[in-house]
């Protein structure tokens, strides 16, 4: 009788919708997976930067003139009125030097690149919300960062990152001049015409 007690399997605890997304990011992708602090109301899981790709943070607005820069096979995300462009691992290190050979460095831009040490908030797997994980965001369902293009399980994300030897010929992977050139452009835009929409102070 006491044997045939300790074959019966303990009740299962429910399984916790960031474990569902570190799974997904972790086992499908590869991809490195933090969870996140504790009393924090982003999402659940955060993904850590700087090991497989990098991160340029931009206004939605100036990375939608980036995509066409990009592969159709490279991730990107949005969280808000942010866009998030997946970038080649390194790249964060090379941007400042980057935005000072295009002529750029002089200016304060709202442009941000994320690498080593960095991490961001991992949107949810495709399909996940119809399998009943809900997203969880700073200010609800709206603050969630979700993929506008996202990652396919069993590709190499790498071969599909913007990169600095793409300049130099280094296969067919996107070129990062490029992207951050034309993302600059849109970000001065965009601080050129907030500042037109600023009333004049009047002495």
């Amino acid at each position: 009788m006491v044997g045939s007690l300790s074959t019966v399997p303990l009740p299962r605890r429910p399984l916790d919708p960031g474990d569902r997304v570190s799974r997904f990011y972790e086992n499908e992708l590869g991809w490195a997976t933090v969870p996140a602090r504790a009393g924090s109301s982003g999402s659940p899981v955060r993904l850590r930067l700087g090991d497989r790709f990098d991160v340029l943070d931009v206004p939605a607005e100036a990375g939608r003139a980036g995509l066409r820069h990009l592969a159709p096979a490279s991730p990107v995300a949005v969280q808000g009125d942010r866009m998030r462009l997946l970038v080649a691992a390194g790249s964060a290190e090379e941007l400042p030097g980057l935005l000072d050979w295009l002529e750029w460095g002089a200016l304060t831009l709202d442009l941000r690149a994320l690498g080593a040490g960095c991490v961001m908030d991992a949107p949810l797997p495709p399909g996940a919300q119809s399998a009943g994980v809900r997203p969880v965001g700073r200010s609800g369902v709206q603050g969630a960062a979700v993929w506008l293009r996202p990652p396919e399980p069993g590709c190499a994300v790498e071969a599909s990152l913007p990169t600095l030897s793409a300049v130099r010929g280094g296969g067919g992977a996107p070129d990062l001049v490029r992207l951050v050139d034309t993302v600059a452009t849109q970000c001065h835009r965009l601080r050129l015409r907030r500042a037109c929409a600023q009333p004049l102070a009047l002495p």
